[in-house]
């Protein structure tokens, strides 16, 4: 890992913590909070796999 590495790293830690926090002040249950979780992932999957069909 070089040293840019490591900043990557601090700023996904760091959106991922937001994003979190984010989340709890909805007060959500757990189950809805985890099917939320799995849609989102669900779309940049499907953006990902399209982007990279694509030619991208």
């Amino acid at each position: 890992m070089t040293g840019f590495d490591w900043y990557m790293v601090i700023w996904g830690a760091a959106v991922l913590a937001l994003a979190g926090g984010a989340l709890a002040a909805y007060r959500l249950s757990w189950k809805r909070s985890v099917t939320y979780a799995l849609i989102w992932a669900c779309i940049f999957a499907a953006a990902t796999l399209l982007f990279n069909a694509l030619g991208g």
